[in-house]
């Protein structure tokens, strides 16, 4: 297209925005649905203003001599689409959603700037084609801004759950117990070994338990990924003694060849604890009954 095509291209958006917004507005959150809108989860004041910013922001770019999505002039929508995408991730919208969002403005500009190429049907083609290319590349953008919202936050979300499924809990004085259930991998060992050594730290302590009694498995990983915690906390003045060793587990480990020997462990929390309270130099008498 040339760039006096274009110039006209951009002209009559600009002219179609400014003398009928409203109606393009309103065609706009029709031609949603009521399914897109979604205003279970947004109120229709919020999506009109979004809808008129975009239109503003849209408006200014053609003004300053945009042709293309990627050029400056379009800086401000750009960083108004990210800005919905981000929000709309958080809100609960989906992908489709929100492109539609953008998609659906094409078919409201569409009607409005026909009205002034009656007859020229050469020039309402090119017009379409300049008015698709723009609202497409906007879409797609906003499609990639709202997966990387998601995808961020998802990561929190993990982040997050790894961080309370990793609780440090004061037995007694001396002693805390670290309960760990699901998998271990790399990243939550990481988390793992990061909160037993700054309980360990805050509360002075010289035994750390370990019960793996909710791992489903244990194989040279995992085992790996606890002697690694074991060694950290020692480093730290603090035993480690591992419990919950089930009698699959320990076949296991006896099958891989790995080497615990020089760990402390049990079957059980409760026998854990007992061994803990014998190192910290605490004991207890049973009260006989009158």
């Amino acid at each position: 297209m040339s760039e006096i095509a274009e110039k006209r291209s951009g002209t009559s958006l600009v002219q179609a925005i400014a003398k009928n917004e409203d109606k393009i507005l309103a065609d706009w959150l029709r031609e949603m649905g009521s399914s897109t809108r979604r205003s279970d989860l947004m109120k229709d004041a919020e999506l009109r203003n979004q809808c008129r910013r975009m239109l503003d922001l849209l408006k200014q770019g053609l003004e300053g001599g945009g042709a293309k999505f990627d050029s400056p002039q379009f800086d401000g929508l750009k960083d108004l689409l990210a800005d919905i995408s981000h929000s709309r991730a958080l809100q609960g919208f989906s992908a489709t959603d929100t492109a539609i969002f953008v998609f659906s403005i094409k078919r409201p500009l569409l009607q409005q700037m026909s009205e002034g190429f009656a007859g020229d049907t050469n020039a309402l083609t090119n017009e379409f084609l300049k008015l698709a290319d723009l609202v497409d590349a906007a879409g797609l953008y906003t499609t990639s801004e709202f997966m990387r919202s998601r995808e961020e936050v998802i990561r929190r979300q993990q982040q997050d759950m790894l961080e309370l499924s990793t609780p440090v809990v004061k037995l007694w004085d001396n002693i805390l117990a670290l309960p760990l259930i699901g998998t271990l991998d790399s990243a939550r060992t990481q988390i793992v070994m990061e909160t037993l050594l700054q309980s360990i730290v805050q509360t002075n302590s010289r035994v750390a338990i370990i019960d793996i009694t909710g791992v489903p498995t244990v194989d040279t990983i995992v085992a790996q990924h606890l002697l690694k915690t074991v060694t950290a906390a020692r480093l730290m003045g603090a035993d480690c003694i591992i419990s919950g060793v089930r009698p699959q587990i320990a076949q296991t480990i006896v099958h891989l060849g790995i080497n615990l020997l020089d760990v402390t462990t049990k079957a059980t929390l409760s026998d854990a604890f007992a061994v803990a309270l014998q190192k910290t130099g605490v004991s207890f008498e049973r009260l006989k009954r009158e």
